[in-house]
Parts: structure tokens; sequence; C-alpha cells
């Protein structure tokens, strides 16, 4: 499944949004943010790393399944086959997470990756049965474990996650209540694991 090109300024405006703040855009963010927070210039190295497993391969990943016809496009709109994206996915952060233990990554790394695989969890486990919005869910999530991180001033992205659900509502990829689920969980498991891990 394609999505149809848009016609119209809104709708192409909500495409920008789509696709420059898509929830790769933010987990590279967040990783290399977080790595320098916690080792500065060897954090980045670290950073980087954990955003090979949680970002790049992932999005490999979609774009394979993409080319081979296993799904419409990098967004993955059906959510049968979040199904088998989600668990793909998931594998890429776990082999990512156990390196980083074994090799002695900061804690504070780990803690933001033991994060964002139990939002894959809950994200998996509601999608089963409906769609729930990774575009609000990862840069909820990605704010609140910088603003335990680094303060509440990073809390002045917040402004961001609305109209990225704005974008997916106007591009009829989710209703509200999908992305207004996808912005509460990211927030709450994401932010949450990473407050106790940390």
């Amino acid at each position: 499944m394609t999505s149809k090109p848009p016609t119209t300024t809104p709708e192409r405006a909500a495409r920008t949004i789509t696709d420059r703040l898509e929830p790769k855009n933010w987990i590279i963010l967040v990783t290399l943010l977080m790595g320098w927070h916690a080792d500065k210039l060897a954090g980045i190295g670290w950073g980087l790393f954990a955003a090979l497993f949680t970002g790049v391969i992932p999005v490999l990943f979609i774009k394979f399944g993409e080319r081979h016809g296993y799904w419409g496009d990098k967004h993955v709109r059906r959510r049968q086959d979040r199904l088998y994206v989600i668990p793909g996915i998931m594998a890429s952060v776990a082999v990512g997470l156990v390196l980083m233990y074994t090799l002695g990554a900061p804690s504070e790394i780990t803690a933001l990756i033991v994060a964002m695989f139990a939002s894959l969890i809950v994200v998996l486990a509601i999608t089963t049965a409906w769609k729930v919005s990774f575009h609000t869910a990862v840069p909820s999530g990605a704010i609140a474990t910088l603003a335990l991180a680094y303060g509440p001033w990073m809390l002045l992205l917040c402004p961001l996650v609305p109209v990225i659900g704005w974008s997916r509502v106007k591009l009829q990829d989710h209703t509200l209540a999908q992305v207004i689920v996808g912005a509460i969980l990211g927030a709450a498991v994401g932010g949450g694991v990473f407050a106790l891990l940390r």
C-alpha cells in the first residue's frame, strides 16, 4: 500500500512534517544527546553504536521489506504489517543492548535502550488489536528521557509532538486517538523505565 501524493498545501506540509520528524530521526538525536550527557565524546561513540541498532538497522530492515513488497512504504501503514516489523526492530535493539552491556556502555545509554525496548513491547501488544502511532510515541519518549537527563528545559520540544500528531491525522494514517495514545505511551513507558534504570 503506497500513499497518494499530497495535493493541497496542508497535505504537503503534513507530509513534510511526517517525513522530517519521523521516528528514526528522533532515535538518532536522543541516542547521541544521551551519549554526550553520559560521557561526552566517548559517549557520542556509544550513542552512535546505539543508533546503529535502534535506528539505522531497523530502517534498513523496513526498506528491505518495502523493496520486496512485504509492506507498502517506510511508515508501514497497515497494522498487520507492523506485527512483523516490530519484532524485527526488537531483535535489532536486543542485539545492540546485549553488546552494549557486554562492552561496558555507560548506564545512562543502556537505560535509554532498555526504555526503548520496553516501549516496543507495549506497542507490539497494542498493535495486535489497534494501530498506535510510532510517530508520536517515539518523540514523546525521547523528550521525556532527555528532560530527565538534561533538565526540564528539554520540555520546550513538547509542542512538536502535537504538530507531528496533526500531520499523521491529516494524512489519514492515524486517528486522533491513536496519536494521543502514542504520545502518552511514549512518555509514560519510555520516560518511566528510563527514570527507574538510569
